[in-house]
């Protein structure tokens, strides 16, 4: 069978590539269309055999600012040619799925979410009126135009069951669900009762690193919580920065973004930032953290399955996919609102049942979405669908 893979873009690294790397591991001989490629920033793409952008990628700024041409990428994404594929797999949070093939080609699309500015997070993007009224043609075009490229897949896959809702509502579309890949084999328990997690944790020691960045700037003070996370205003970083700063407690922020000069200004000497950095160095943050702190509605999200993969809970904003993989009590704890008050609150209740949450129990809730599982559904599914499509076509 011949297979392509189809991404927005090919330009950072986060939970979709991730997705892209283990479908590679799957079809290694498949090439990858998209709209713009940075090899600069996206490094992990050098693995495929192929990597093909459209025409955006000789526009000025586009491999890095893709942003400012999105009334160009519907075309983009419409000029590629699949005829000479027989299954196509486009991931997509934006216009991906819009690709054009032949009847006899199966498309499937991987959906992330349904373009997030144009439905669910409109207000959050387009959150006053000028910046509505100076958007409202440019946006109307390319909601009909997504409305149309919806019905383009034969076959959609949801991340989870928040992401299944918003296909049904705003595409009135049916999917299955295949939870994102967590590489649990990186993310370990370091030590349990005197003995390794798992007889893998044993063996494998690239991953462990010396822990001597864990108290600059604290004072010596070792405990801590952790916020990992792209410093993006609707991650919503802020309200952990405001929360700390009030109670006064340790907290580490991993991670770069466009926000990062103004969460560092308001941030109190409690409040460390350490910017990007590698797995490695990632997971040593993760094994001697207090717990990791959530406070975005995502689609799915990585980060807290990573921190639970090292035996750690997550006190997380209830809405979205943390909803789907945490166990309130046992691996987590759930605040209701976004606000300080309602984070606060959950961070004292954590103080008083943290000695009952369960490093094993935190593992195991990982272990349920690691990439073998991911794989395996990817491609039962894909067998069955494809026997399908050709006995109807």
């Amino acid at each position: 069978m011949k297979v392509a893979l189809v991404y927005d873009r090919v330009n950072k690294w986060g939970g979709a590539e991730r997705v892209l790397l283990a479908l590679h591991e799957i079809w290694p001989e498949a090439p990858l269309f998209t709209s713009v490629y940075n090899p600069r920033t996206a490094q992990w793409a050098s693995v495929f055999k192929k990597v093909i952008p459209s025409f955006l990628q000789y526009f000025p700024l586009a491999k890095s600012n893709h942003e400012i041409y999105p009334l160009l990428m519907p075309l983009a994404f419409e000029s590629f040619n699949f005829d000479d594929y027989e299954l196509v797999i486009s991931v997509t949070s934006e216009a991906a799925k819009g690709i054009i093939t032949l009847p006899k080609t199966f498309h499937l699309c991987y959906c992330l979410t349904p373009t997030r500015y144009l439905w669910s997070g409109y207000f959050s993007y387009f959150d006053k009126e000028w910046k509505r009224s100076l958007t409202r043609y440019p946006l109307a075009y390319l909601r009909k135009w997504d409305k149309i490229a919806c019905q383009r897949p034969d076959h959609f896959v949801a991340i989870s069951k928040a992401v299944q809702g918003r296909i049904k509502n705003y595409y009135h579309r049916k999917s299955e669900i295949i939870y994102p890949p967590v590489e649990v084999e990186k993310f370990q328990i370091p030590c349990l009762s005197g003995r390794q997690a798992n007889s893998k944790s044993q063996t494998n020691t690239k991953y462990k690193i010396p822990n001597t960045r864990l108290r600059q700037g604290f004072g010596g003070q070792a405990k801590y919580f952790l916020v990992v996370s792209r410093l993006v205003r609707y991650k919503k970083v802020d309200l952990v920065i405001e929360t700390f700063n009030q109670l006064g407690w340790n907290l580490k922020i991993v991670g770069s973004g466009r926000e990062m000069g103004n969460l560092k200004r308001r941030a109190r000497q409690n409040i460390g930032f350490l910017g990007q950095l590698t797995d490695e160095e990632l997971l040593s943050y993760y094994q001697n953290c207090e717990a990791v702190v959530y406070p975005q509605e995502e689609d799915f999200g990585l980060v807290p399955l990573e921190a639970q993969a090292c035996g750690k809970p997550v006190i997380a904003y209830g809405r979205g996919g943390a909803l789907e993989t945490i166990v309130a009590g046992k691996t987590g704890i759930f605040f209701k609102e976004q606000t300080v008050e309602s984070l606060v609150r959950a961070l004292r209740d954590f103080e008083d049942i943290r000695l009952k949450i369960n490093s094993r129990a935190c593992r195991q809730q990982a272990e349920r979405f690691s990439k073998e599982r991911f794989k395996r559904e990817f491609v039962n599914l894909v067998e069955e669908k494809w026997k399908k499509h050709i006995s109807e076509a």
